[in-house]
């Protein structure tokens, strides 16, 4: 069974915490720009995850990619919806085709999609 998002974020800033200074509930939530509580609330998974302008500037906070932390909280980031409104058919054939792939065939794909090589 996979963590849930913020028990997640708790282990991956507390990790960091033991490493650095600075990375309190209280320090972490203020520069990311909310409340201590609210973060905390967020870890324990009292609340819903945040939006996600707040997830995106967590996952930079923590050096995660905001994508996963994304996923993990169940939304899909600004840009990729909007791919896949403009060609909602292909994306989600795409999709399904890949989604029991292995990894390095999925990555297959990418590069050569990145590298123009079809």
């Amino acid at each position: 069974m996979s963590k849930s998002f913020g028990t997640y974020v708790r282990e991956k800033r507390e990790a960091i915490h033991e490493q650095q200074a600075g990375y309190s509930v209280r320090k972490v939530a203020g520069r990311i720009g909310i409340q201590p509580s609210y973060l905390s609330k967020v870890e324990l998974g009292d609340v819903a995850p945040p939006g996600e302008g707040t997830i995106i500037k967590l996952a930079h906070e923590l050096g995660e990619d905001p994508d996963v932390l994304l996923a993990m909280a169940g939304k899909v980031s600004t840009d990729l919806r909007e791919a896949i409104i403009k060609r909602p058919a292909i994306f989600a054939e795409l999709i399904r085709q890949v989604k029991d792939a292995p990894d390095q065939a999925v990555l297959r794909v990418v590069r050569e999609v990145r590298d123009g090589n079809w």
